[in-house]
C-alpha cells in the first residue's frame, strides 16, 4: 500500500492520518510507553512522539506485514517477469494507490479532492515529527497534489520516477517497470476485497493495541467482521 492506501486504512482504523505517512520515515524502534501528563510516550526510540501518533506508526507497520504475506499480493507478485519480480511490490503499492484513487467513490463518500485536502494538513502539521526523522516538514498544497496525481498514469509514471531515484540501483525499477498498466486488470480484481482484509486487520490491531492509560472494555471481537 502507498500514501493514500494508508491514509484510507487509517482512517477505517480511526489512527491520526499523519502517522501513516511517517511510518515511511520513522525508522527504529516505536514502543507504547505510560504518557506523561501531556500524552507523550516515555518509552519509545522517539521520546517525544505521542502515543496516538506512535500506534498509527504502528499500524502503518502492520499494513506492511498484512499486504506482503496476504495471498492475492503474492499471486499478484508472481505474474511478474522474474527480472521485475524483485520491484514488485513497489509497483503494486503504487497500482493499487492509483486504482483507488480512480474508484474512489466506491470506498469513500467524501470526494478525493477533500479528504486529500485534510489528510495532507493532518500531515503537514506533524512537520516536526518529519524533520526528526530526517526528512523535510510536508507541504500541505504539495502533498494534496501528490495525492490527486495517483489518478493519472502520468502521475504514476512520475511516481515510479521520483522513487527509483532513491534506490540504488534506479533502472532496474525503470525497466521492471515498463508496461505496468498490464497488471490493472488484476489489480482491479483485486483492490476490493484487499482492502476489506487490510481494513480488518487494521481494526483488529487497534483494538489489541489500546493507548497507554486508555480506560474501556477488553477487545471485543464480535464487532469485527
Amino acid at each position: 500500500m502507498n500514501f493514500l492506501a494508508h491514509l484510507w486504512l487509517a482512517e477505517q482504523a480511526g489512527a491520526p492520518l499523519a502517522g501513516a505517512i511517517l511510518g515511511d520515515f520513522i525508522r527504529g524502534r516505536v514502543l507504547l510507553g505510560l504518557p506523561d501528563e501531556h500524552g507523550r510516550s516515555l518509552e519509545q526510540g522517539h521520546r517525544d512522539l505521542p502515543a496516538a501518533l506512535a500506534r498509527s506508526i504502528l499500524l502503518h507497520r502492520r499494513i506492511d506485514i498484512s499486504t506482503d504475506h496476504h495471498a492475492r499480493v503474492r499471486a499478484a507478485m508472481a505474474g511478474f517477469e522474474p527480472g521485475a519480480r524483485r520491484y514488485a511490490g513497489i509497483l503494486l503499492d503504487l497500482i493499487y494507490d492509483h486504482l483507488l484513487a480512480r474508484n474512489w467513490p466506491q470506498f469513500s463518500a467524501e470526494s478525493l479532492s477533500d479528504f486529500a485536502a485534510r489528510a495532507a494538513q493532518d500531515v503537514a502539521q506533524a512537520g516536526a515529527w518529519f524533520e526528526q526523522a530526517g526528512s523535510h516538514a510536508p507541504s500541505a498544497w504539495r502533498f494534496r497534489r501528490l495525492l490527486l496525481s495517483y489518478r493519472s498514469a502520468r502521475g504514476i509514471d512520475r511516481a515510479i520516477a521520483r522513487t527509483a531515484t532513491r534506490l540504488r540501483k534506479p533502472q532496474g525499477l525503470l525497466d521492471a517497470a515498463r508496461g505496468w498498466p498490464q497488471q490493472l486488470n488484476r489489480a482491479t480484481d483485486d483492490l476490493a476485497p484487499l482492502l476489506a482484509d487490510l481494513t480488518l486487520a487494521s481494526r483488529r490491531f487497534m483494538l489489541e493495541t489500546p493507548l497507554p492509560g486508555a480506560i474501556g472494555r477488553a477487545a471485543d471481537y464480535s464487532e469485527l467482521p
